[in-house]
């Protein structure tokens, strides 16, 4: 919401030197969010004035152009120029080649004179061009960034001006005002409004407030106006669409008469294309009073207004041009012709008003936020209007708005108002809340005294009249029934009342006190174990990183099963984000990969990053339900049962991937490329930091390399994931480095295997005692196996055996490797002998030779 200052200072005591970064200062104090400022005069530098064309020489050029030669006169006849500078002319009359042909002599335009600077720091200096020297230039909108039309420069007589020549056009046009910018939350609709936001300043600052609206008088209406009816067969949580419709007609308007100079900058300064008079003077009061508006051509109404639910197959062309199929929720405006507008949303083209238009009839209607809110999101119609409908308009403000829009039609278009009007309705009971003052001290921590309490309530216009206690209420100090504001739908329990006190006497006043935890509880065993894994791999040098939990069809097909042939099951998006992305992930690595591919192809080409996060692996069975609760009410239990049986298994994934070098390049320095050992020695780790052995052993899966995968599985051999070199053929479709390696696992099966204490193995101050051991065996049996039977046949004297070679060559024989391992023998209770440690490797050896044909290399 950006707030023009000079239309805040009509109803907040705002300093005349306060800048918008003063004003957003005051504003985040009461809870609002500073954005930006929106300041013209930082890009425009004058001089910059009205001047007015005396002559013009059409040229016509060698390349087909006609340019005009002009004299513009820049200062009032008879006077000389006090400005001064290069190219500034002292007689007051300056030559200037113009290569637009919408205006004619004796007109008044802007001209930016030698020294002017304009947005994009565009210079404005004499140049010699077509054969004369041209000392400045006649402007257009767009070169002074009021606006988007570049087909001709800008002629004040059509915006009803005459101006004093060499007068100030940054000044005329409105361009010195600035604009604070801020972010409303939901909750704070009324704050979408001069009104709202000039009510927070107040607040803020301890001054005092004009409310915009009391400056408006309703006249009395001598009749019923156009008729309209509201028909709602069926309203969503049995609250109407439409609650109350005020309509006015104002006959004999100039449609096409130009918006006044102040009121375009505003909305200009606001963020709003000034588009005809009556559409700006709808958006004007909008935005001043919080109440959207719509106008009509009354002469292209047919019969009674009536406001209902769209029928089914019933289609309406809306404003923006587009034709659109409408949803038996959407609320309707229609005539007897059929609809005229989604309301609160978007009007329809048939009523649309024209600069032909004469009569115009004013709709100002509260509707209900959620059949807004819902029709926004189905026809992806975001609008100013929808904006503050489904956050909440005030319900008591239609006929002033109403009544605001007339008399600026009356004053700016030549109107007549019709001395009739329409407001039919039925108003809501007002929200009367009981609240006592212990309360509110006990929930925030303060002792507020009685009349901090009613004074804040009824500086956000709440109604206090005493009450005593209701029910079973303890809290101490005054009772009192808080009648809520028409403008605060958001408040409706004592609870949102407290906020607002706390609000105004100051967050800062609230002390900071850390809460004492309550003992026994802190983490659970899980996010313990999830903790000590993320923190392992941040450790080991890996970066965490957050990737889409959305993938595309072809990526789920390539990580999300291991056999390319497996049959696939992955969820798809009813609305996703973007058609190539359209599923729910059943795999960490696509995102990952994305994630390394991006930044490769920015030039960083050494990664190691990982995510811990959710998975999406149905079953097959049904997902979701039909019977989707109602808002406000708690579902029961049964309904909660189902919803959750309707849910996916989503269990926590581990994944990586590992490209390019392990350090930077340095002096002296050889750096590493990442390998598959690299992600099984990962694999390791996340198994040994939560005390549960990953046992490795040869694996395919179509997305990794089919000789370097290995597949990761617990003792129980349960399998949990995969890791090792991904496939060539992969990696070369993402331009991904060759031998870029990654892993995955399940975490969840961890945590489960995982123990609740883990047992520090005892420290032995007795030496070790080392054997290597050389296996020849047939080349197709995995290490790993080998590497087992070592371990089964040393027995419990051995404490490390480990792979350090693999020899596939000359001297072996056809089809045969060689296995050297290292072996660690130690006793916990004495030093061991050559003999004991020789003959544990021999009976190790033995194991080997009784599964794999295992002899000794020589």
């Amino acid at each position: 919401m950006r707030i023009p200052l000079s239309w805040l200072r009509e109803y907040a005591q705002v300093p005349a030197d306060a800048r918008a970064e003063d004003v957003m200062a005051e504003l985040v104090k009461v809870g609002l969010e500073e954005e930006a400022v929106h300041r013209p005069m930082d890009q425009l530098q004058g001089p910059i004035v009205v001047g007015q064309v005396l002559s013009i020489v059409k040229e016509p050029q060698t390349n087909g152009k006609t340019i005009n030669w002009c004299e513009v006169r820049v200062v009032p006849a008879g006077q000389q120029q006090t400005l001064t500078g290069d190219g500034v002319d002292p007689s007051g009359v300056q030559g200037i080649v113009c290569g637009a042909h919408n205006f004619e002599v004796g007109d008044k335009v802007v001209v930016t004179l030698p020294g002017a600077v304009l947005p994009g720091d565009f210079r404005i200096s004499p140049r010699k061009t077509y054969g004369h020297v041209s000392a400045g230039m006649i402007a257009s909108v767009r070169e002074l960034g009021i606006g988007e039309d570049h087909d001709g420069i800008l002629v004040l007589g059509t915006l009803a001006l005459d101006p004093e020549l060499g007068s100030d056009a940054l000044e005329l046009l409105g361009l010195y005002d600035e604009a604070a910018e801020i972010n409303v939350t939901p909750d704070r609709g009324y704050c979408f409004s001069i009104r709202g936001v000039a009510r927070e300043y107040a607040h803020a600052t301890g001054t005092a407030f004009t409310d915009p609206a009391d400056g408006v008088k309703v006249t009395a209406a001598s009749g019923t106006g156009y008729p309209v009816q509201l028909q709602d067969d069926a309203p969503i949580y049995a609250r109407p669409g439409c609650d109350r419709f005020v309509a006015r007609t104002v006959r004999g308007v100039d449609a096409a008469a130009p918006t006044p100079t102040w009121m375009s900058a505003r909305l200009r300064l606001a963020g709003i294309r000034s588009i005809s008079l009556a559409v700006d003077i709808s958006n004007y009061v909008m935005w001043e009073l919080g109440q959207p508006l719509h106008c009509y051509d009354a002469d292209k109404l047919s019969g009674d207004i009536v406001v209902r639910r769209a029928r089914s197959g019933e289609k309406l062309e809306t404003l923006d041009g587009k034709v659109r199929a409408l949803d038996v929720e959407d609320l309707l405006i229609s005539d007897d012709s059929g609809g005229i507008g989604i309301a609160g949303v978007m009007g329809g083209a048939a009523t649309e008003v024209s600069a032909g238009t004469t009569n115009v009839l004013i709709e100002s209607a509260h509707f209900d936020e959620v059949s807004i809110g819902r029709s926004r999101r189905r026809h992806k119609l975001p609008s100013e209007a929808s904006k503050r409908f489904e956050r909440g308009v005030d319900w008591e403000i239609a006929d002033v708005a109403a009544q605001r829009v007339v008399d600026l039609l009356v004053e700016l278009a030549g109107g007549t108002a019709e001395t009739t009007a329409t407001d039919v309705g039925t108003k809501p009971v007002p929200v009367v809340i009981g609240l006592s003052g212990g309360y509110a001290s006990a929930r925030i921590g303060i002792d507020f005294t009685d009349e901090q309490i009613t004074t804040a309530l009824r500086d956000i216009g709440a109604t206090l009249t005493p009450g005593a206690a209701h029910g079973a209420q303890t809290a101490v100090g005054n009772w009192y029934d808080v009648t809520v504001p028409s403008w605060r739908p958001d408040l409706e329990t004592r609870d949102d009342l407290t906020e607002e006190i706390a609000r105004l006497v100051g967050y800062d006043k609230i002390p900071s006190t850390l809460p004492v935890a309550p003992p026994g509880r802190g983490l659970t065993r899980v996010q313990q174990q999830r903790r000590r894994l993320v923190q392992a791999l941040a450790d080991a040098g890996l970066t965490e990183v957050l990737a889409y939990p959305f993938a595309a069809k072809a990526a789920n097909e390539t990580f999300g099963t291991a056999d390319a042939d497996a049959p696939r099951q992955m969820i798809k998006l009813a609305n996703p984000i973007s058609e190539e992305q359209g599923y729910l992930r059943t795999s960490i690595l696509p995102g990952l990969l994305e994630i390394a591919r991006r930044n490769h192809s920015r030039g960083f080409r050494d990664l190691a990053v990982f995510e811990a996060g959710l998975v999406f692996l149905p079953d097959g069975g049904t997902l979701g339900t039909d019977q989707i609760p109602p808002l406000g009410i708690r579902p029961s239990e049964a309904v909660l049962d189902t919803l959750y049986d309707g849910l996916p298994a989503q269990p926590l994934h581990i994944g990586a991937v590992l490209t390019g070098k392990d350090s930077p390049l340095a002096a002296g320095h050889s750096a590493r490329a990442w390998d598959y050992a690299d992600a099984l020695d990962l694999a390791r780790l996340a198994g040994d930091v939560l005390g549960v052995e990953v046992v490795l052993t040869q694996g395919s899966h179509q997305a990794f390399h089919p000789g370097r995968t290995a597949e990761l599985s617990l003792r129980s051999g349960e399998r949990i994931g995969y890791a090792g070199e991904l496939h060539p053929k992969l990696l070369a479709e993402l331009d991904m480095p060759a031998r870029s390696v990654a892993l995955e696992l399940d975490a969840d099966k961890l945590f489960d295997a995982a123990p609740d204490v883990i047992v520090a193995k005892h420290l032995s101050t007795f030496p070790i005692a080392t054997q290597d051991v050389a296996l020849v065996v047939p080349a197709q049996i995995p290490a790993v196996q080998v590497l087992e039977a070592l371990r089964s046949g040393a027995g419990e004297l051995l404490e490390d055996v480990a792979l350090f070679d693999d020899y596939r060559g000359p001297g072996l024989g056809e089809g045969m490797k060689s296995l050297a391992f290292g072996l660690r023998f130690r006793a916990p209770d004495r030093t061991l002998t050559a003999e004991e440690a020789s003959a544990a490797r021999e009976a190790a050896v033995a194991v080997a030779a009784e599964r794999f044909g295992a002899i000794l290399r020589a």
